[in-house]
């Protein structure tokens, strides 16, 4: 079975879609916590602990840990997560050429899916679509607001250059393993990618602290029933004000998104 195998019997067995980002920023981790000896996995098992009824995967963003101690973090966190039973999809946006990529693909030796980037080509991310039971994101139409200036530019042919990623996405998908990273702060172009390649799992960010369209998310980010909605900072900062309570509101934001996404499904 593949990724996306797992991922449906996931989304089935907690009746949700929701993408769980586990972004621990040792700026707003809890003070309390900060003595620990690795503050942001003590963060993170608290926020699996109250949040993986309601998650469909976690998704750590690499940023947050390319620090000794932080893949140290990083590794417990995805063994943790195993544990609950829950798929942990990495959020590194990586690709490269050569060698250099293929070391970039033993990421996927820990985490069950990635997120890269395909501005280099498929060469720079073949060796991730070569691990066929592993999950891989190719960022398409992102929720930033710059993601247009390259995103939209439009090619001779007259498309935009995120229609043409998902086009070629389509093609590269011979495992069945790949998907696409599609914000939620584009309703439309959400609409216009499903209609194209209906077949690719979106991964939708940009529901939570950017408050992006959760209908439309829902609507046009599942292909057959799969696909993920991320939220971050709005669910494990949701406590930031809680003290040791903190993981108790992270739990209750988690729940809250997955009723209001399954108003939708």
């Amino acid at each position: 079975m593949g990724f996306f195998d797992d991922l449906r019997d996931r989304i089935e067995a907690t009746d949700s879609v929701v993408s769980v980002g586990l972004d621990a920023d040792i700026d707003r981790i809890p003070e309390h916590l900060i003595d620990e000896d690795l503050p942001r996995w003590a963060f993170n098992r608290r926020i699996i602990d109250a949040t993986h009824e309601h998650a469909a995967a976690f998704k750590p963003n690499a940023a947050f840990y390319e620090d000794e101690d932080g893949w140290r973090a990083l590794r417990e966190t995805i063994a943790y997560a195993h544990g609950k039973g829950v798929p942990v999809l990495l959020d590194a946006k990586r690709a490269d050429i050569g060698n250099t990529t293929r070391k970039y693909a033993d990421l996927l030796d820990d985490a069950d899916a990635i997120t890269v980037n395909p501005y280099m080509g498929r060469d720079s991310v073949q060796p991730f679509l070569a691990r066929e039971d592993k999950g891989v994101f190719v960022l398409c139409r992102t929720s930033n607001p710059g993601g247009s200036d390259l995103q939209s530019l439009e090619l001779d042919s007259g498309e935009p250059l995120y229609e043409r990623v998902a086009a070629l996405c389509a093609l590269w998908n011979e495992h069945g393993n790949v998907g696409l990273v599609v914000g939620a702060t584009g309703p439309d172009e959400l609409e216009h990618l499903r209609e194209q390649v209906p077949d690719l799992p979106f991964l939708v960010p940009g529901v939570g602290a950017q408050g992006g369209d959760a209908e439309a998310a829902v609507e046009f980010g599942l292909a057959d029933g799969v696909g993920l909605v991320n939220s971050s900072r709005g669910i494990i900062f949701a406590g930031e004000d809680r003290g040791e309570d903190f993981d108790k509101a992270a739990g209750q934001a988690a729940k809250r998104l997955k009723k209001r996404l399954n108003q939708y499904r």
